[in-house]
Order: C-alpha cells, then sequence, then structure tokens
C-alpha cells in the first residue's frame, strides 16, 4: 500500500475574493436538478446578471416561474462571461458543438460541474476560454438546503485552463456564490475527479446495492417480515449512524463504537469477502473507467436510445417487494 503526505489544497471562506463576479454576466445552461439550485443560489448570494438557457420545455417554465430570464441555450451564451454547463454527462457533447461552442466570445469561462466530458475529451474547448471544473459532492436538491440552512456543500474544483488571467477569482467567486467555501473546496483535477466518481458509483455503490438485494431475499427465506428487513437495513437510521462514525471518527475507529458481536461477526465476515474476487472485480471496473471503455459504452448507450439505462429505471419502480415493505413502514410511522 503507497503511503504518502497529500499535497491536495483546500479551500474555504478564508480564500473568499472581494466583488469576485463584479460585471460578469453569467449564464446557467439546464435548469434541471443541478441548474435551479445553483441558479437560486447565485441570485439569493447577490449576483445580478443571471439568464438560463434551456430549451423550450418543463424546465425552462419552471425558470421563468422562478423569474429567471430563458432564452435558447445559443441566444443565452452569445454575451456570457460565465457559462455554467449544467447537462447529463452524455447530452454534453452534441450540445457543446452545436449551441455552446460556436456561441461562445473569447475570454469567456465555461464550467462543468463533472469532470466527465473533458476527462475522455468528449468535448475540446478552445484555447481561448477559460475552463472549470465546479463538482459538488451532493445531490442539488441538498445543496439548495444547505445552502439555506447557511451550512454550505463540499465540492471538488479546478482550474483546467485560464487563457483570460481571472479564471481562479471567477472560480472561487462562483464557489463562495453557490454554497460551496462555506464548507469547503478540494482542489481535484477533472481527471481523478472523473475516475474517483465513476469508482465510487460503480464499486462501493454497486455492491452496496446488490447486498441489499440479497440480504432481503435471504431474509424473507428464513421469515424474516419484510418489513423488519427495511427497518434493520436502512429505514431505522442505524445504518446512518454508521456512516456518520466514519465521518466523525474515522473508517476503522468506528468499529468500536459497537458491541463485541457486531465487531467479531463484521471482522469475520469480511475476512471472507476478501478472499473472494471482490477486489478482481473492481480492480477490472477501475481498468474500463480508465482506459475510457465505460465511457465509450455510455455514449453508444446514448445513441441506441437507452436500452440498459430503461432496464435499471424498471428495476427500481414501485412494486418490488422490497418497495412495499418501505411503503407499510412509511404509513405505521405516519400513523403513530
Amino acid at each position: 500500500m503507497n503511503s504518502m503526505k497529500s499535497s491536495i489544497r483546500f479551500f474555504n471562506q478564508k480564500d473568499a475574493i472581494s466583488d469576485a463576479l463584479v460585471g460578469e454576466k453569467i449564464v446557467v445552461i439546464g435548469y434541471g436538478h443541478l441548474g435551479r439550485p445553483f441558479a437560486m443560489n447565485l441570485r439569493d448570494f447577490g449576483v445580478e446578471s443571471i439568464w438560463v438557457g434551456n430549451v423550450m420545455d418543463e424546465y425552462a417554465r419552471v425558470a421563468e416561474e422562478d423569474g429567471f430570464h430563458v432564452f435558447s441555450i445559443g441566444e443565452a451564451i452569445k454575451e456570457a462571461d460565465i457559462v455554467l454547463i449544467l447537462l447529463p454527462d452524455e447530452v454534453i457533447p452534441d450540445v457543446y458543438d452545436h449551441e455552446i461552442a460556436p456561441n461562445l466570445s473569447a475570454g469567456a469561462a465555461i464550467v462543468f460541474a463533472s469532470g466527465y466530458t473533458l476527462a475522455y475529451d468528449l468535448v475540446k474547448p478552445a484555447e481561448d476560454l477559460d475552463v472549470l471544473l465546479m463538482a459538488p459532492r451532493m445531490a442539488g436538491e441538498n445543496a439548495r438546503q444547505r445552502f439555506l440552512n447557511s451550512k454550505g456543500f463540499y465540492a471538488y474544483v479546478s482550474v483546467e485552463r485560464d487563457a483570460s488571467g481571472k479564471a481562479w477569482q471567477r472560480l472561487i467567486g462562483l464557489a463562495e456564490a453557490v454554497g460551496i467555501l462555506r464548507a469547503g473546496a478540494f482542489e481535484l483535477d477533472a481527471r481523478r475527479e472523473t475516475l474517483l466518481d465513476l469508482l465510487v458509483e460503480q464499486t462501493l455503490g454497486a455492491a452496496l446495492g446488490t447486498a441489499i438485494m440479497h440480504v432481503f431475499s435471504i431474509g424473507e427465506d428464513a421469515n424474516i417480515p419484510p418489513e423488519a428487513l427495511v427497518m434493520e437495513m436502512y429505514m431505522s437510521e442505524e445504518m446512518e449512524m454508521v456512516w456518520r462514525s466514519f465521518r466523525e471518527v474515522g473508517f476503522f475507529s468506528a468499529s468500536r463504537v459497537h458491541g463485541p458481536t457486531a465487531l467479531y461477526g463484521g471482522f469475520v465476515r469480511t475476512m471472507g469477502l476478501m478472499g473472494s474476487n471482490l477486489d478482481e472485480i473492481f480492480r477490472k471496473t477501475m481498468e474500463e473507467i480508465v482506459s475510457g471503455e465505460f465511457a465509450r459504452n455510455f455514449q453508444a448507450e446514448r445513441e441506441a436510445g437507452y436500452p440498459l439505462l430503461s432496464q435499471a429505471e424498471a428495476m427500481t419502480m414501485d412494486g418490488h417487494p422490497i418497495a412495499e415493505a418501505e411503503e407499510r413502514i412509511r404509513k405505521v410511522l405516519e400513523e403513530k
């Protein structure tokens, strides 16, 4: 195992730059789950010039109802100084090539909320543009709520290119305005942000989801009520306490918070899992992420009309025994 002192930089409120965004016209492209919170946070912070670029759909109507000026993507960008591109990763390349790039002015800044399209060269920004990364580590709804609660939220940030000479000023100004500096931002380039994001989603996330479904099925076979299973696994908040312990006292130290039975059982079963092929599966996953194979497959998925994604969405629809057990638990809790 490699051990080395970290050189990662951290930014918080003490790094704020006074009037960093004064005179900058900001355009938010995509008024979805992240675009709306970011636009509203910027406005509440006091940024005066905010436009929204969006296709004329229900999201555009919501933006208008929220009081923003809404234009087509190309029209919104024409006089923009800073453009926040808050669209789904696989959609960005086409929109960037056909609507964003042709309308950008020299010296403007483009800001991505994920390093994905930059990491895999799915977009190729012109040399006269600032290229910035501001990647929040939580969903947009939570980012908005934490802004309103004056807590802020964490993010990874980086300047991928400084063409204007003021890229860092713009980035720090944005990070303060949307609420990031209240919690903190770690500097991490787009390539590594992407590898990290995909690695955790496709290993830890996938393993956790698979474990929950297996435990539910095995527990039912042992005649444990489905309501008790979902309550024990996550609805009681016990597992949330575990994750909070990881954060507050440390990953290994948290194991001592629980009793001897949990510690002994967890240790024995962990040793068994470590002897499985989980490491091999995870390393293969990382190889496919690093090589770009996953990104190529995902773009092909979009071009084919999202057949696998449709299957994934179907699996998460209501009607599964887990979802039914959750609903029964909620009704009981609401009646108390």
